[in-house]
This record gives structure tokens, C-alpha cells and sequence, in this order.
């Protein structure tokens, strides 16, 4: 595979090991929808990855944005380069130069279609975790 044009990771952790923490930082506050959009293949584009997730409440958008910072920063070191709309709760975007990660509220996310958009590229769908605490269905009624 050919590196592709466009800005690159100089140093620190590879854009793999990068969106490997990015995922874990979204699901670590039950972020969902998780897709990441490759552009490895494409030449001259924004960032070798996009992942993209949703959150349920404009709380959750904005927790999701921070796990992440929170989770990159620990791990690697790594700020985002920019960061958008993180008081706003309908979007948030987290920029790493190679990984742009962008968080929608669920109500949002289909209005923009990212997905689509970049249908050209390779895109994984990382199942949602499961909750492992317990099962409310093993309780009864009250």
C-alpha cells in the first residue's frame, strides 16, 4: 500500500494504534454507530481516517468528544490539532491531522450522511459494546 498525498503522522503512534483509542474512548461512554471511513486509498483527501459515532443526548456528544481526548492524551500523548462544536451537543469534531473523529447526536447524524458521502471509501462498522452490567430483564417487577 502507497502512502497516500496529504498530511501524514511524523511522529508518535501509527494511525491504526491512534483510531484503536479513539474507538476505545467512545465506547468506554457507550458511544454507538462506530464507522471508520479508510482513506488510504484515495488520493489527496482530508485524513487517513474518519471514524464516525453518535451519541443520544447532547450530554453524551459532548461526553464522548472528552473520553476520547481523555483516552488519546493517557495513551499516546496525542491532542487533538482543533476540535469543533463541543458546547453545541449536536457535533463534535476532534481533529488528529490523519484521524478526524466526528460525533453526532443521533438526530444529526443521518441529516449529513458522512457515510454516504464517502461511500468511495473503505468503511468498518465496529459493533456496539455490550453493556456488561446486569441484564435489567433478571429483576422483577416491583
Amino acid at each position: 500500500m502507497e502512502p497516500r498525498a496529504g498530511r501524514e503522522r511524523l511522529e508518535g503512534p501509527t494511525t491504526d494504534v491512534l483510531v484503536t483509542a479513539v474507538v476505545a474512548g467512545i465506547q468506554e461512554v457507550k458511544g454507538s454507530g462506530i464507522c471508520i471511513v479508510d482513506f488510504s486509498q484515495i488520493q489527496n483527501s482530508v485524513a487517513a481516517r474518519f471514524v464516525i459515532c453518535e451519541g443520544q443526548s447532547n450530554t453524551q456528544v459532548e461526553a464522548i468528544a472528552r473520553s476520547v481526548e481523555e483516552f488519546t492524551e493517557k495513551q499516546h500523548g496525542e491532542s487533538p490539532w482543533t476540535k469543533q462544536g463541543l458546547r453545541s451537543g449536536q457535533w463534535a469534531l476532534l481533529d488528529y491531522a490523519d484521524v478526524v473523529v466526528h460525533v453526532f447526536h443521533k438526530d444529526w447524524r443521518e441529516h449529513y450522511g458522512l457515510e454516504e458521502l464517502w461511500a468511495d471509501a473503505q468503511q468498518q462498522f465496529i459493533p456496539d459494546a455490550t453493556s456488561t452490567g446486569p441484564d435489567p430483564e433478571d429483576y422483577p417487577e416491583y
